[in-house]
């Protein structure tokens, strides 16, 4: 099965191309010209063990809003087009990552309904030149545009690097499982019949 997206997005504010495959082997090739944001999405790749390359060219000029939105609404979209009908996927998946003091619980349901709870405190307001705020921001457009629940929780944490670095890196596994093929599993995962 080819499980494969590619994304391009081009308006006034960002110029993004994507490509995404579910059944990788881990490589990140990012290039947001956002430093922090392209830390994030190379451990999101690894991790999830996705491949993943991200080519943005965006106004950060004026900030950072626009391009990470834009990145996220594409990788949302592009997990949605890599599952296709979501035939004998898993469905759900849940992962907790520690980051030294920090704890991070992601759980997903693939269900084609849009749902974020992210409950993260913030301990700073920037972590390089990156503002932490729109970390939310990021998974509230990916769970939008990806049409799925997703809960992100950090248990515990004072390093602010730590804790969003623990939020990508439990939302790629929890991915991860949840875009598992079992064979199973007939049709979808779901008594309606349909996701």
């Amino acid at each position: 099965m080819n499980r494969i997206a590619e994304i391009k997005r081009k308006t006034r504010e960002t110029d993004i191309e994507l490509r995404l495959s579910l059944d990788g082997s881990g490589l990140g090739k990012i290039d947001t010209g956002i430093p922090f944001l392209d830390h994030m999405l190379e451990l999101f790749a690894r991790h999830g063990l996705f491949d993943l390359e991200v080519s943005c060219r965006g106004d950060l000029q004026i900030d950072d809003h626009h391009s990470v939105e834009d990145i996220a609404i594409c990788l949302g979209q592009a997990f949605s087009q890599a599952l296709g009908d979501k035939v004998g996927i898993v469905r759900y998946g849940s992962a907790y990552v520690p980051m030294d003091e920090t704890l991070a619980r992601a759980v997903v349901d693939l269900s084609g309904r849009y749902f974020l709870i992210y409950n993260v405190t913030n301990t700073r307001d920037k972590v390089g030149t990156f503002s932490v705020e729109l970390a939310e921001h990021f998974w509230h457009s990916f769970a939008e545009h990806c049409r799925c629940n997703l809960h992100i929780e950090v248990l515990y944490g004072r390093n602010q690097h730590h804790i969003l670095e623990a939020v990508f890196k439990s939302t790629a596994r929890s991915l991860s499982q949840a875009v598992r093929l079992d064979d199973r599993i007939q049709g979808v995962m779901s008594t309606k019949g349909t996701l």
